[in-house]
């Protein structure tokens, strides 16, 4: 189905007589007082013909074919153009929505294939509070992206390499509580982590030690390559049952190791086309040039003026680092699954290494890179009540299973306060939807480039923009219907929606918005847009309840604004499970 903006843009178009290159764009009215769309195409078309925007309206209008569709067209302010669709022309399409698996969302002429790198912990450490953002947000991502039609590949990138693991192993041989190890495994491997990093700084013969057994792990062998690979296996075990918990799933789980061999001739490449050199030891990649100082990459300002800041591809002990990871995984994508675009989910910490590594590529592969969009999908900090990084009240990094544990928790004591007559085994489950959902779209919510506060008492609250309140606006919903069984009535589905009164008529166009709200997520990578407008979908249909009896209504028009409820229900499920977050059929 045609969005409303696309179908009044191509009428739009076409009364626009001669060639023009500005963007004829129609957009929802911000004040719906005076029409439901708006476009400021003739207040562009007047600026390039150096004319008054009013009379370039009005000829708009005068060529404008809408009458089929809208039941006013009107010219405001400075130049505007306000659109009022016709109320049985809304009907119709409300109808052909109930039919509709996909709300209306149009659906791609040419899907594309989009690999999203999300999540991506490390071996041998517990995913903890930091991961929430990459984890939900990739998540997301990828469901709306599938749901529009695309081709979506979720990869995991874990980091499974790298000097880290001499230590592991060297503790693991010489420190290991193995009773520890069997009850909590990351825990265990963090502590001895920890331990001979600590007296790796402290005691040289420690540091020693360390590099030996990495050494041994990468000339493979197979003692330490036994140990390595044990890790790993503890180490997806419990990242597996984090992701369990949270309903994420991967197509693949490639490390950082995985893509060893691709690494040295990256580098050799790189070397032989001139675009890195050797420095002090180190292999980098400089600035060529190509942008402005302000915009390069490769370059930093000081007090002493512009100087260089070169990105390493092979360090002076000959390890590579991420971005010769970064590169050679590029590779490996591009050639095996021949992405249209590469997404990035990460924390804004990282938008350098992303601008140096995407400048790499462009030069490195310039055809593949016309053909490749690579995007990163940065997001702020999650802080705690002080404006710091959020944390254990002793300082402590917080660890995810432990922080989806209070949430089931919390919201365990308030489901048995609101609902104490069910048994503890429903009270629990509703209690694992609703606490997931809230960590969920409390982290969703915000702009994604922005830190946000942490604040249990609001994001397990049933009023405002929560989970909690949109997951029982769909329970109300659904309870209507319960009702009407239990009275032993019966819904004649086959009678038509018919929008007479204006909050049935404002819950029509909001729920035809869907579609036009959907593809927005991906124009920016922005879930936070499909969250705000489930709480705008859920606020109309409240005011619609309110105004317009359901089931003390008959006939076609009790048919009708069943219709409207189950629609409605439908899509703030459908919504909230592209967001991740699943809803309980009571609360």
């Amino acid at each position: 189905m045609q969005t409303i903006p696309a179908l009044l843009e191509t009428r739009l178009r076409a009364a626009v007589t001669e060639p023009c290159e500005v963007p004829l764009c129609v957009t929802p009215a911000s004040d719906t007082r005076f029409g439901d769309y708006q476009t400021n195409a003739a207040m562009l078309l007047a600026k390039t013909r150096r004319a008054n925007p009013r009379a370039v309206a009005q000829e708009i209008l005068s060529q404008l074919q809408t009458d089929d569709i809208c039941s006013t067209v009107e010219i405001a302010g400075a130049g505007f153009l306000n659109f009022t669709m016709r109320p049985d022309w809304i009907q119709e399409r409300v109808e052909k929505l109930r039919s509709d698996s996909t709300f209306g969302v149009p659906q791609p002429a040419t899907p594309r294939c989009i690999v999203i790198d999300f999540s991506s912990p490390n071996v041998a450490k517990p995913m903890h509070v930091g991961h929430i953002r990459s984890t939900i947000l990739g998540d997301s991502l990828a469901r709306v992206a599938t749901f529009i039609g695309h081709r979506v590949i979720r990869d995991n990138h874990i980091g499974d390499w790298g000097t880290q693991f001499g230590m592991l192993l060297h503790g693991w041989k010489t420190i290991l509580d193995a009773v520890a190890l069997d009850h909590d495994p990351l825990a265990e491997m963090e502590r001895i982590y920890k331990n001979v990093s600590a007296r790796c700084k402290e005691d040289a013969a420690v540091l020693d030690a360390a590099k030996h057994e990495l050494v041994r792990l990468q000339a493979g062998d197979t003692e330490n390559l036994a140990l390595w690979h044990e890790m790993i296996r503890l180490s997806q075990s419990q990242f597996d049952s984090i992701y369990g918990r949270l309903e994420i799933k991967f197509d693949f789980t490639l490390g950082e190791s995985f893509y060893n061999k691709r690494l040295k001739p990256v580098v050799e490449e790189l070397r032989s086309k001139g675009i890195a050199r050797e420095s002090d030891g180190a292999v980098c990649v400089f600035s060529d040039g190509q942008f402005p100082q302000e915009q390069d990459p490769f370059l930093i300002k000081d007090k002493d003026g512009w100087r260089d800041n070169p990105a390493l591809v092979l360090k002076s002990d000959g390890a590579a680092n991420y971005t010769t990871t970064d590169l050679a995984t590029l590779q490996y994508r591009i050639e095996t699954w021949h992405p249209d675009e590469i997404v990035y989910v990460t924390d804004g910490r990282q938008q350098l290494h992303f601008r140096q590594f995407f400048a790499i590529f462009k030069r490195w592969q310039p055809e593949a890179a016309e053909h490749v969009k690579c995007s990163h999908v940065w997001f702020g900090s999650i802080l705690g009540d002080d404006g710091k990084p959020f944390k254990t009240r002793s300082g402590e990094t917080i660890r995810l299973a432990d922080l989806l544990d209070e949430a089931e928790e919390r919201s365990f004591a308030q489901v048995s306060e609101r609902n104490p007559t069910l048994s503890e085994e429903e009270r629990r489950e509703i209690a694992r939807i609703i606490g997931i959902g809230a960590v969920k779209y409390a982290d969703l919510l915000p702009h994604r480039q922005g830190d946000y506060v942490f604040s249990w008492d609001r994001m397990l609250s049933f009023q405002g923009n929560t989970a909690p309140y949109l997951q029982n606006a769909y329970v109300r919903i659904r309870s209507i219907f319960r009702k009407l069984g239990e009275a032993g009535a019966v819904w004649d589905q086959d009678q038509p929606i018919s929008l007479e009164q204006p909050t049935e008529l404002a819950l029509g166009k909001r729920l035809l918005q869907f579609g036009e709200v959907l593809p927005l997520v991906l124009v920016d990578h922005r879930p936070n847009t499909l969250a705000n407008y489930l709480y705008e979908l859920a606020n109309t249909f409240h005011a619609f309840y309110e105004a317009c009896p359901v089931l003390k209504s008959e006939g076609s028009q009790r048919a009708s604004r069943l219709a409207l409820c189950e629609l409605s229900a439908r899509l703030l499920k459908t919504g909230l499970q592209l967001l991740g977050i699943e809803v309980p059929d009571r609360m």
